[in-house]
């Protein structure tokens, strides 16, 4: 076995991304259907540590690096939320949370119906569900350990792990598909027009060359340490409670109410173009770490009847986004960016759903609403909502039962 420490790991996702956008560059088809630069590298590499696994060589990471990049990454989402911007968004948010909460429903209840036409426990196509799918890791482990305990279920901390993982590959690669073909068919702002492109801001256009200096530099560090900082204290003092929410929320709301709380007093303007620059070398850095430590072989150890499950539950993921999602949130240009995004959350994670995005409006053209609705309710509403939907499944008469 390989163990790359702190460094090599470092070094070893700083190259995920540069193969990437290497593969996005020289490959039509990746670039075509606007796949991820991080997804493209991470998922080569994570297929080439696969293959060194059949002859008896397993590579690890250091994966510590892993979640203060994912918290930083949310620091830099509240850091980029005014309240000025947060108030156009009020009624594209309550949609697309009615969105949302339909794909909950509908993945649940596709879950439970499969696994119980398949033989299966019900429990497992739950697991199969929003719990891991819309949930991801966090929520899949965290529900794992309330299944086995529970109701008995075993391996169910294995299955929720390896289901998450399943999910995260499979958001990453049809967000950007699916907003191809619905880009088809909507006009897109500033193209084959007379009108004035919308100017890009914060993380829609990553690519785009931004002016940084060392002290300004500085100062944004700065305020995303204290959102993290801030964010685990405060995460510490409702761990327990009723008000209870994931670490990165807590940082996210931080970062909201450094950014509103500065400019209403008069002290300081946060630098977006700076602040969506350490945003997205957080996000990269992140995804390129969490998809080349994948365990590939952990999926393939899932029976025919789960892979059935999440197969299905992929399906009616970009179904559900061109028929529903797409339609709900308008029909045009931000509802296809929208659509791409709830792939990437509705499978797998937040950062997926940014990433996807983020494919998208490199190549077509900047979507204010959608990078301003996306995050919100990935980071506040998902999780909430996803906790109300799967414990009013749980008693139903034949959950009560076990």
């Amino acid at each position: 076995m390989i163990q790359l420490d702190f460094y090599g790991t470092l070094v070893a996702a700083s190259l995920v991304l540069l193969l990437g956008r290497g593969l996005v560059t020289r490959i039509a088809f990746l670039r075509n259907y606007n796949i991820p630069e991080p997804v493209a590298g991470g998922l080569v590499v994570a297929l080439a540590l696969l293959l060194l696994r059949t002859f008896d060589i397993e590579v690890r990471f250091d994966t510590s690096l892993q979640t203060p990049l994912m918290l930083a990454f949310f620091a830099t989402i509240g850091l980029s939320a005014d309240f000025a911007s947060l108030k156009k968004g009020g009624r594209v948010v309550g949609i697309f949370v009615l969105a949302v909460t339909g794909l909950l429903v509908v993945q649940n209840a596709l879950g439970i119906g499969l696994a119980t036409a398949l033989g299966l426990d019900p429990l497992m196509g739950l697991l199969t569900g929003s719990i891991t799918l819309a949930g991801g890791h966090g929520t899949g482990a965290a529900w794992g350990t309330v299944f086995s305990e529970k109701y008995g279920l075993a391996s169910a901390s294995e299955l929720a792990i390896a289901s998450a993982t399943f999910g995260l590959v499979l958001g990453g690669l049809i967000g950007g598909p699916v907003a191809r073909l619905l880009i088809k068919r909507v006009r897109v702002p500033g193209c084959h027009t007379q009108e004035t492109p919308r100017l890009p801001k914060g993380f829609e256009q990553p690519n785009k060359e931004r002016s940084i200096t060392p002290f300004s530099f500085i100062e944004t560090l700065a305020l995303i340490a204290v959102s993290l900082l801030a964010g685990n204290l405060l995460n510490g003092l409702l761990h327990g409670t009723a008000f209870e929410l994931p670490t990165f929320v807590c940082v996210l709301f931080v970062g909201v109410v450094l950014r509103n709380g500065l400019s209403a007093l008069g002290l300081y303007q946060v630098f977006e173009r700076e602040v969506s620059v350490l945003g997205n070398v957080s996000l990269s850095l992140f995804l390129a770490i969490a998809l080349m430590s994948l365990k590939l072989w952990d999926l393939a150890a899932l029976a025919l009847p789960i892979f059935i499950i999440l197969a299905a539950q992929t399906l009616v993921m970009a179904l559900f986004a061109i028929f529903v999602t797409f339609r709900m949130m308008g029909r045009n240009y931000d509802a296809a960016v929208l659509a791409a995004g709830h792939c990437g959350f509705g499978l797998g994670a937040t950062p997926t759903a940014i990433a996807n995005m983020q494919a998208v409006t490199q190549r077509y053209g900047p979507s204010q609403i959608a990078f301003l609705v996306v995050p919100m309710v990935g980071a506040f509403f998902i999780d909430i909502i996803n906790v109300i939907v799967i414990k009013l499944y749980l008693v139903l008469p034949f959950f009560v039962a076990v």
